[in-house]
Order: structure tokens, then sequence, then C-alpha cells
């Protein structure tokens, strides 16, 4: 990821967070999120002067691609745990 894509899902983030501070996403559909984003995606698309479409994709992949990253920063940490071999998940002990 580069730094013009950390920028912009930084700066897509930070909209998500006062916009959709009262929403719980696990309880709130992904398009009524994606609804709440939209202010922001459009006026990155314009200021890019490409579709709104295009910025949405972007985000999508740069959250997916973030997401990964994330979750093999969390399963190199906790490799050992991991791989201690007792059978247990990491919180049963």
């Amino acid at each position: 990821m580069t730094a013009e894509d950390r920028k912009f899902l930084s700066r897509i983030n930070k909209y998500a967070e006062e916009a959709m501070a009262d929403i719980d996403p696990t309880k709130v559909q992904v398009g009524a999120q994606l609804d709440k984003l939209r202010p922001v995606l459009q006026e990155i698309a314009e200021e890019q002067g490409v579709p709104l479409e295009d910025i949405f994709i972007r985000y999508m992949d740069l959250q997916s691609e973030a997401a990964c990253l994330t979750d093999a920063k969390m399963r190199a940490e906790f490799a050992d745990e991991i791989n201690s071999g007792n059978g247990n998940p990491i919180l049963y002990r």
C-alpha cells in the first residue's frame, strides 16, 4: 500500500468515525454503511475527476488490503500462541 493509498483510506476512515459513530457495523448492512460514506466518496471523486464508482472500488480494495495486512500482523504477533500445539484457542487458557 502506497503512502497515497494510506492517505486516501485515512481520509475516508476519519470521515467514517464521525459519520458512523452511532452505527454498529455488525448490525447495519454494508449498503447502509456505504450510503453514510457517499458524501466523502463523492467529494474525492469530484476532486480527482473520476466516477464515484472508481472511488468506491478503490476504497473497497484498500479496505480489504488493510484488513489482510492487519490479520497477517496479528498472526505474526501471536504465532507462538497459535502454534503452541495444545489445541486450545488463544484466549481459552
